[in-house]
């Protein structure tokens, strides 16, 4: 992995972007070209719901430049339904696709984004560990919802098994994950959520709990901690997912701005 804060959107492809961000008269297949003019990195959250297929990767490859980097959320059934039997084909599965990923030099790491029903307790971090097994040489960063997962215990936890702590903003509510950082692999994950304390427990449909517009405020408390992780990790994915409208390119875009600042 290079060396370098890679800055982007929890995935590119809604249709509630045309206006705020993809031109009326774009096409579709053109969106992501278009968004790898001003961003580096892509979280695709395509592959939770279903698994990838290399030509499907292979595809989206070509239409980005060498330095671009995409990350992977890993499909629902590593994360949500976790049945240790059928791990070691899922890996399977999943690991081919990323083939034309790997050999174009644009992979970047896997997410394992677990749900806030994930408790921390003794069978929960056995499964990590075969998490790990399963997937023995890929890059993994970690996202944990519930606060009880924010200890030093679980940060040396993932040490031990090379995962990276993903660190996020969401609402502050007393039983979700702080926004805590923590370095525990060489490379380094944050993931911004939005603040949408009214519709995050209660929404009829998903996209509301993140329609949520970051302050500069809010954000500068994030650049220190961003900074201080890059010291530790030269790798940094930082992504956006307060995706409604195009919320999380204008969070990307102020993220790119003060992280830039002297």
């Amino acid at each position: 992995m290079a060396p370098k804060i890679y800055v982007g959107t929890s995935g590119y492809s809604f249709d509630d972007w045309v206006g705020p961000y993809y031109p009326s008269d774009l096409g579709k297949g053109e969106w992501l070209a278009f968004y790898a003019q001003e961003f580096d990195a892509v979280e695709l959250n395509v592959t939770f719901y279903r698994q990838p297929n290399r030509w499907m990767l292979a595809r989206i490859a070509d239409k980005v430049p060498n330095d671009f980097r995409f990350t992977l959320k890993l499909y629902r059934g590593f994360t949500h339904e976790r049945d240790p039997q059928q791990l070691p084909a899922l890996a399977a599965e999943f690991t081919a696709a990323l083939t034309p990923l790997i050999e174009a030099g644009k992979f970047g790491c896997l997410l394992a984004q677990f749900p806030y029903s994930f408790r921390r307790t003794p069978d929960s971090e056995a499964y990590l560990r075969q998490l790990r097994e399963v997937l023995p040489d890929l890059p993994v960063a970690v996202e944990f919802r519930r606060r009880e997962w924010a200890r030093e215990e679980v940060f040396d936890l993932l040490r031990e098994l090379g995962f990276a702590f993903c660190a996020v903003d969401m609402p502050r509510f007393p039983q979700l994950m702080p926004p805590v950082t923590a370095v525990t692999a060489d490379f380094g994950y944050v993931r911004f959520h939005g603040r949408n304390r009214k519709k995050w427990w209660r929404h009829a449909e998903a996209w509301e709990r993140y329609d949520y517009r970051y302050t500069e405020e809010e954000l500068r408390e994030w650049v220190p901690r961003i900074r201080a992780m890059h010291e530790r990790a030269p790798t940094l994915y930082v992504f956006a997912n307060n995706h409604w409208q195009g919320q999380s390119v204008e969070t990307a875009r102020l993220l790119k701005r003060l992280l830039a600042e002297g």
